[in-house]
C-alpha cells in the first residue's frame, strides 16, 4: 500500500481544503440589536398546557379543590334525586303503591352522588343520575 493521499472530493479546490463561499449564502447570519441591548438573546419557551376535565361519577376521585386549592381524594354522599322521585311514580301507577313505592329511596342506585372536599366541606362536583 502506498502512503499518498486520497483523491480530492469534486468540488474542492486542489488544496484539498473546502470550496470558496458562495457569496449567495452569508457565512454568520445577521444580528440585530435594539438599543441597550448588548447582543444577549434571551429565549422563552412555554410548554402547551391541556385542560383536565373530571368527570364525576359514584366513586371518588382526585381533585384540586377550587375553595382551599388542597390536592384531596373527594368524599361522596348519595342524595334523592330527580330519578329516585320518578321510580318512585313509576311504581305507585303501575299499582304497587302501599309501600313499595318507596322503595327507589332506599337504593343508592337511585340517588344522586354529591362530592365535597374532605378538607374545607364544600360542594365541589355532583353526579345526577338523570
Amino acid at each position: 500500500m502506498s502512503n499518498a493521499p486520497p483523491p480530492p472530493y469534486p468540488g474542492t479546490d486542489t488544496k484539498g481544503g473546502m470550496p470558496p463561499p458562495n457569496p449567495a449564502y452569508p457565512q454568520q447570519p445577521a444580528q440585530y440589536n435594539t438599543p441597550g441591548q448588548s447582543g444577549q438573546t434571551t429565549v422563552v419557551l412555554q410548554q402547551p398546557t391541556y385542560p383536565v376535565i373530571q368527570h364525576f361519577r359514584e366513586s371518588p376521585i382526585r381533585i384540586k379543590c377550587q375553595f382551599c386549592q388542597a390536592d384531596v381524594v373527594t368524599s361522596t354522599y348519595m342524595e334523592t334525586g330527580t330519578l329516585t322521585w320518578v321510580a318512585c311514580f313509576i311504581i305507585a301507577i303501575v299499582g304497587c303503591w302501599l309501600g313499595c313505592c318507596l322503595i327507589p329511596f332506599c337504593m343508592d342506585g337511585c340517588k344522586d352522588v354529591v362530592h365535597q372536599c374532605p378538607n374545607c366541606r364544600q360542594q365541589v362536583g355532583r353526579y345526577n343520575r338523570m
